[in-house]
Parts: structure tokens; C-alpha cells; sequence
């Protein structure tokens, strides 16, 4: 598989005897984790490994899931601490306006004046808006909310990002 993968959960332990797993998902799409869908599990050596989901259920924000090719826990303990993934051309088309994680992350963020800050290392969502963590020199980090005040141009073909720097965001 040479195709650009993108992470839609992460294994974090095994449920029961059966062989099915915990999943925390790292998408929008729930759908991700419906019976008959297909994923990949890169585990920490990178081997790749597809999987057909067989059975799943949400289970206090955790998805618990079945997949087709194991059947019980001594299968499956190998993969915790794995990422699920989908190839690139499998995502969801977004709305204008919208972005994968992972288009974000490592772009560019330059001021209205051409002043460059640093790249964007994380996103976090702690509520009504996200917000960007800016890596800048010296360690240390800006917190850019996603609004429109804020976030004036995303480019993603040439992964920048123009923003007006409020005033009390650098200090």
C-alpha cells in the first residue's frame, strides 16, 4: 500500500475473550467504524494490517469493534497502542471552510504583514471553537483561536496560513 494514509482512531486495549478491541476515534465520521467497512491497523513498527470491521458499538465514547479476521484475544493484544487508518482517498469531500486535522497540522502561519510565527503542531477542541498551537522559535507556543476575526486565509496547496494577530495573543 503506497496510498497517503490518514488516522481515523487509535486502539488503546482489548475487550472480553472475543477479540474485539477499544477504539478511540480520531475522526468526525462515526461511520468510519460501521459493519462491512474497511481500515488499515499500522501498528508501532509501521507493518500495516487491513481489517473489516464485523461488529461495532459505541460504548462511552469508545467505540468496541469486531473486526472479521480475529476471533479472540490472543489475536488481537498485539495491536494496542495501533493506529486505524483509511487510505487518503477514502475521506469524506468537507464543506468550504473545513479541514482535515492533518491538512493543518505542519502549516505555515504567517501575520498580515508577512511576519512568519512558526508551524501549526496541534489542534486542540476545548469547547465553542478550536484552537492551533503555533510552534514558535525558543520553544515556546501561540494558541490561535479558529474564528473569523482571527484566521483570515488557510492555503492548503501551499500549507500557509494568514492570520491577524489580535492584540494579547503573542506575549
Amino acid at each position: 500500500m503506497t496510498e497517503k494514509l490518514v488516522t481515523v482512531g487509535k486502539v488503546v486495549n482489548s475487550h472480553g475473550i472475543r477479540g474485539e478491541l477499544k477504539i478511540v476515534p480520531e475522526t468526525d465520521f462515526p461511520e468510519r467504524f460501521d459493519v462491512g467497512n474497511s481500515l488499515i491497523i499500522v501498528d508501532s513498527q509501521n507493518k500495516q494490517t487491513p481489517v473489516t470491521v464485523k461488529t461495532s458499538r459505541l460504548h462511552k465514547n469508545v467505540f468496541i469493534v469486531l473486526f472479521s479476521q480475529f476471533s479472540n484475544i490472543n489475536d488481537v493484544e498485539k495491536f494496542k497502542g495501533s493506529l486505524l487508518k483509511i487510505e487518503a482517498k477514502d475521506q469524506q469531500p468537507l464543506e468550504e471552510g473545513e479541514y482535515y486535522y492533518h491538512e493543518i497540522i505542519g502549516c505555515k502561519v504567517v501575520t498580515e504583514d508577512e511576519q512568519e510565527l512558526g508551524l501549526i503542531s496541534e489542534i486542540l477542541t476545548p469547547g465553542a471553537n478550536d484552537v492551533w498551537v503555533v510552534s514558535l522559535p525558543k520553544g515556546k507556543q501561540l494558541l490561535l483561536p479558529v474564528i473569523d476575526e482571527v484566521i483570515l486565509k488557510v492555503d492548503i496547496p501551499n500549507k500557509t496560513i494568514r492570520i491577524h494577530l489580535m492584540e494579547g495573543l503573542l506575549e
